[in-house]
């Protein structure tokens, strides 16, 4: 059986968690960012993870993670 080839881009968005959730960086922190609120900008630093749902679509794209 041949190898399985894993996602090119989902290799570059997300990571699996060592209890197996899809971890991914939050959207917004890019630019425009001085008039957003402290807080806020310190927590779009943090990582955010996947629901169930979308989390087995990205698995399937990762076969060896």
């Amino acid at each position: 059986m041949p190898k399985l080839k894993s996602d090119s881009s989902a290799k570059k968005r997300f990571k699996i968690s060592k209890r197996g959730k899809v971890m991914k960086k939050k959207a917004g922190a890019r630019h425009i960012m001085e008039h957003k609120d402290k807080n806020r900008t310190l927590n779009l630093r943090k990582k955010g993870s996947l629901n169930k749902v979308d989390g087995k679509v990205i698995k399937h794209l990762l076969p060896y993670n």
